[in-house]
Parts: C-alpha cells; structure tokens; sequence
C-alpha cells in the first residue's frame, strides 16, 4: 500500500514538474489555491498534511483522512477566498 501510494505521489509530482509550476504557499491565497489544478491541489495538499504531522506520529498515510481533509480545506477557501492559504490550512490542518 504505501509503494502504491509513493508512485501515486511520484507521478502527482511529475506532472506538476512538467508544468513547470512553483507555488509560494507563503503568499498564495484560498481564490488562488481554488483554481489550480486538481493535481496540484492534491499535491499541496498531501505537502500540507506532512507539514501539520507532528515529528513523533508514525509514518502512515490515510487516505481517506487526507482526502476529508482536502475536502474541509476547499470549502474554507471557498469561503474565505481571501486569506491565505497557510493560514486556512493551519486552520483544517492543524492538531
């Protein structure tokens, strides 16, 4: 399962290298996060939940976690298009 998930992050990663896409999450707000693409999305948001994940938690990636939490992140920056997007994923994200 966790090989599955490496190559399905792997490839997330190369596509978004292919587009030759950096995204400064310091400065990009919910509006701008909303309209990436669904890849990039999913690919900043797995960066996020490893950024939010303490140090001493085991290395087990939930994806059904994961995607609640994608899913709880979109509607705050639905809602709130102007903030920025660290700030709203510290919001969804953070224990």
């Amino acid at each position: 399962m966790l090989v599955k998930f490496a190559v399905l992050v792997a490839a997330t990663f190369v596509a978004a290298a292919a587009n030759a896409q950096t995204v400064d999450l310091a400065t990009i707000k919910c509006k701008d996060f909303s309209e990436l693409p669904k890849e990039t999305v999913y690919a900043i948001t797995t960066w996020l939940d490893g950024y939010y994940t303490d140090e001493e938690d085991p290395a087990v990636v939930d994806l059904e976690k994961l995607k609640g939490k994608s899913e709880k992140l979109g509607a705050y920056c639905a809602a709130n298009p102007r903030v920025g997007l660290m700030t709203a994923a510290e919001s969804v994200m953070a224990r």
